[in-house]
């Protein structure tokens, strides 16, 4: 997951609202949102290959989304990031709770940022800044260094997804093409994380479309003040919508 917008609190009828997306290389196995079989409580995508996910709910109301830290000097974990998702969806802990289990384990993942919570509380994670904060009524960004970082995706998505949010009606088709902005940032804007400035080229719209690489599946989550959810995702291959699927909770 390499992009996560969303309003927190502000709206009257949805105190949580998530626009995704989820980058990722093109060949590796995945599986799009649904009830596990294993977690029937749990609707999300599924990595295949090391069986966790990047964004779910679950029956009873929790959230959770999680993004790399993008650094190439970093070492990987032994243990997959995508099981930390899993693990808040499927349990009871509170978010502080869970967190604090998280810091002491924090040197066992690579890099990431994780949101977990419901529509009443949300909160925020980065293990390799091992920084922990409570998330304000307002509209964020997450991509791959920590909470609403300026980078140019992250400022065009939050401002995109502010200003759609005014609108009286809220419907699921114009939030996904919140997502489909494959405008390249300017080199001037652009952070310098380690690995070149063509590839900092290439990944700096909300929509990526590399050779081997780019946006996978994106996601539109509206969650009411009793935790009733509307899940809708569209899956995607080398830029070409592939399938959509909606869920109500």
């Amino acid at each position: 997951m390499c992009l996560v917008n969303f309003q927190f609190q502000v709206h009257p009828n949805y105190p949580l609202i998530v626009v995704a997306n989820r980058d990722e290389f093109y060949e590796r196995p995945t599986e799009s949102a649904h009830f596990w079989e294993d977690h029937p409580t749990i609707l999300a995508g599924r990595d295949l290959l090391q069986m966790g996910t990047w964004l779910g709910v679950s029956k009873a109301g929790r959230f959770a989304a999680l993004t790399n830290f993008r650094d190439p000097q970093l070492k990987p974990g032994h243990l997959s990031r995508g099981d930390i998702v899993r693990d808040f969806l499927i349990g009871q802990q509170e978010p502080l709770d869970f967190i604090e289990e998280l810091k002491k384990s924090r040197d066992s993942y690579g890099g990431y940022n994780i949101v977990i919570g419901d529509s009443r509380q949300l909160f925020h994670y980065n293990n390799i800044l091992d920084k922990m904060n409570e998330v304000s009524p307002g509209t964020h960004s997450l991509s791959n260094h920590t909470l609403n970082t300026p980078w140019p995706k992250v400022e065009k998505g939050k401002q995109s997804l502010a200003e759609h949010l005014l609108l009286d009606n809220i419907e699921v088709g114009p939030l996904f093409d919140l997502l489909t902005d494959e405008s390249v940032a300017q080199d001037s804007e652009l952070p310098d994380t380690g690995v070149g400035i063509e590839l900092e080229r290439s990944l700096s719209p909300l929509f990526i479309k590399m050779t081997n690489y780019g946006t996978r599946s994106s996601t539109v989550l509206l969650m009411d003040e009793n935790q009733n959810i509307t899940f809708a995702e569209r899956t995607y291959y080398k830029g070409k919508m592939h399938s959509e699927k909606f869920f109500e909770i």
